[in-house]
């Protein structure tokens, strides 16, 4: 009892000087003991998409051709070698805030949900779900995640394993103003999951904006955070430039799933930890995949690096500020 007790607060220790949860604390201790000094290497091949996002949940054939384009490019992937499958934001369909309006389509008001064709959404769920288990290929994209009435749907991520199962699901956090105002419940958690020893974190929407969501999921200890949107012709660069930010600043990779009709300045892509595009989707609007090995990179020393410097390691070298000093002079 005492032996764990001790061990606990070491895992509690590492936690609090590092800035890590205790969970990610507890991994460093498993994956780093005498028996195996360093955390293991591993890789996986990673594939994000750019589909065509349709705007209309009444448009049934629209619907019917979202699910058909993201299965054809699911093969793909998997005749690539991908184990995971990275798709936009709202695959089978991102609800126009104007058709939704119950007030629309000039105004703009609370949406109206029941203009939504959900049993063709859960049928082209369904046989994409399947297909991820056939193809062994774990699969992970956008979609309105209806939930009882009165309450509004979640703008959410699902993650399908290569089983077919849905094995969780993360629902957008930091919403624009009109989402929050007229059409979205927010999410409230971050979400990580595991593939072959990789750990994934998910983002959405417009979330790239915040950077306190990026630097959480780092003490998460993910190894690549999957960010999904529709993006626009004006905000797909910027949404892109900060993902090239995010995997340079935390140290891991990033992917950047966009609407093929919003990537041409700015297209589907996979960011390696340095900050650079490791590979891109063509910047020409139509329906692909890009494909690269990820890493978790252990002998890197940017990250731990990085943990030891916000742990306050630099406390005890501080000097009076030189403005109030006269060691210097005034210059």
């Amino acid at each position: 009892m005492t032996q764990n007790a001790n061990f606990k607060r070491s895992v509690r220790a590492r936690a609090a000087k590092t800035g890590e949860s205790y969970t990610a604390a507890l991994r460093h201790f498993h994956s780093s003991g005498p028996d195996n000094p360093e955390p293991e290497a591993r890789s996986l091949r990673l594939a994000v998409a750019q589909t065509t996002v349709h705007d209309d949940p009444r448009n049934i054939s629209k619907l019917r051709d979202s699910g058909l384009e993201m299965r054809r490019l699911m093969k793909e992937a998997r005749q690539a070698g991908a184990r995971l499958l990275h798709f936009p934001e709202g695959a089978i369909c991102s609800p126009n805030k104007r058709i939704m309006s119950a007030s629309g389509p000039q105004a703009i008001g609370p949406a109206d949900w029941t203009r939504f064709e959900w049993t063709v959404l859960r049928e082209e769920l369904e046989a994409t779900r399947a297909l991820a288990r056939e193809l062994g290929l774990w699969t992970v994209f956008g979609s309105v995640h209806q939930l009882s009435q009165p309450r509004r749907p979640h703008n959410s991520l699902y993650v399908v394993s290569d089983r077919g199962e849905l094995v969780t699901r993360y629902d957008e956090r930091m919403l624009s103003i009109t989402k929050i105002s007229f059409m979205y419940t927010p999410g409230s958690i971050p979400v990580t999951f595991e593939v072959d020893g990789l750990r994934f974190g998910c983002a959405l929407g417009m979330e790239s904006h915040f950077p306190e969501i990026f630097v959480d999921y780092e003490r998460l200890d993910v190894d690549c955070v999957l960010f999904s949107t529709t993006g626009s012709a004006a905000d797909s660069p910027a949404l892109a430039v900060e993902m090239q930010g995010h995997a340079a600043s935390n140290n891991y990779w990033a992917s950047f799933s966009v609407a093929a009709q919003h990537g041409l300045t700015a297209p589907s892509g996979i960011v390696a930890p340095g900050g650079r595009w490791a590979v891109q989707c063509p910047a020409d609007g139509t329906p692909s995949i890009a494909v690269v090995d990820i890493d978790n990179n252990p002998g890197d020393p940017a990250r731990p690096w990085r943990r030891t410097a916000r742990a306050g390691i630099y406390q005890p070298h501080l000097v009076e500020d030189d403005r109030r000093s006269n060691d210097r002079g005034m210059f």
